[in-house]
């Protein structure tokens, strides 16, 4: 999946903006008439061009190549030159412009304000400019490096989610092998018939697996027929029933093979040859937009020599809840006598919601 562009504030539309209110704002609370004075808009230019001059300045050069890099006090440095250089040139430019243009000079002398006075509000104006361009690079910058670490979080979590996908396929078919394996010698026709079961759930898992979710319909098909290859092998002794409430026209989207190991264990751990067993399996889509998953099975345990690759399955279930519906689900399990039931309920309609913000965002 390819990063999304995130816009921050280097949108050129946000500086025209913010520049157009720096330079009418003076004008709402100015004590002169309403009628635009063009005269008194051309002094403001170069007051403007100082402003505009001392926030890129810093914004393309000083606050990347300087104050980014670690060197704050070279920083502050350049900023004083800066700063006491320009303010110094805007009140002596504006006293030349005074001098040269007769109808600008004072009709009376009177003692005025000490022209540090006039230096110092430049300067302080000056200052200012600075803090925003610091302000505004540091916001991008810290969104930036915010943006990249959620990309970063969300790839990574993507690889490990493809990762544990790629380990759930083959686990799934070694099972499914292994037991088909078992028929091949005692029963060649049943042998047949689920090398046929297993290549509709090939299918399944070429096409659909890839996908980060599928219709909650379509891996209830996937279910129903891992079932009945199951059963294929099953004694008369073992009791299998199924009750899936979920509409086949239903919109609810499900990560694919999320019960499909709890279903493995199930058969691996309810079911005995010589033992009366049962496996009661239930899906079903309350209208409150959760799914609901609970498998009920005879629970005989197993030996050590029968415990090679016991709990891979149920270990890859949980890091896969964990990545795609964090804080979404309910996962409990539990041993009542000789009965195991586990039971899984997935908040899909929450995880949906977070899903297209994310992808708004």
């Amino acid at each position: 999946m390819e990063p999304k562009k995130r816009k921050g504030y280097n949108n050129p539309f946000i500086h025209v903006l913010l520049w157009g209110i720096i330079f009418i704002l003076p004008y709402f609370f100015s004590d002169f008439d309403s009628v635009f004075q063009w005269k008194r808009f051309m002094r403001s230019v170069p007051e403007m061009l100082s402003f505009l001059l001392v926030f890129y300045l810093n914004y393309f050069v000083l606050i990347k190549q300087v104050l980014f890099k670690g060197k704050t006090k070279e920083f502050i440095f350049y900023n004083i030159l800066l700063i006491t250089g320009i303010a110094l040139l805007m009140h002596y430019g504006y006293e030349i412009y005074r001098f040269l243009n007769p109808e600008f000079r004072p009709r009376f002398r009177r003692r005025g304000p000490s022209p540090w006075f006039f230096v110092i509000r430049n300067a302080t104006s000056l200052l200012l400019m600075t803090g925003l361009s610091v302000a505004i690079r540091m916001s991008e910058r810290w969104f930036k490096v915010e943006n990249e670490r959620k990309e970063l979080e969300r790839a990574k979590s993507e690889a490990e989610l493809q990762n544990l996908k790629n380990q759930i396929s083959p686990h799934f078919l070694l099972n499914t092998l292994n037991n088909i394996y078992a028929l091949i010698e005692f029963d060649p026709p049943k042998a047949q018939t689920a090398v046929m079961e297993l290549s509709k759930l090939l299918r399944h898992l070429l096409y659909d697996n890839s996908q980060s979710y599928v219709p909650l319909a379509q891996e209830m098909s996937f279910i129903h027929n891992y079932i009945e290859l199951m059963r294929i092998r099953l004694a008369d002794n073992v009791t299998v029933t199924t009750h899936m409430n979920v509409n086949k026209t239903s919109r609810t989207m499900i990560a694919p093979l999320i019960f499909i190991s709890l279903i493995e264990n199930a058969f691996k751990h309810g079911v005995s040859s010589h033992k009366p067993s049962f496996i009661d399996i239930t899906l079903r889509e309350p209208p409150e937009g959760k799914v609901e998953f609970i498998c009920k099975n005879s629970y005989f345990p197993k030996t050590e020599s029968d415990k090679s690759g016991s709990g891979i399955g149920l270990e890859l279930v949980k890091k896969r809840l964990q990545l795609v519906y964090p804080g979404n689900y309910t996962w409990k399990h539990r041993i009542d006598g000789d009965v195991y039931t586990t039971t899984l309920i997935i908040d899909t309609k929450k995880e949906a919601n977070d899903t297209e913000l994310l992808d708004r965002g």
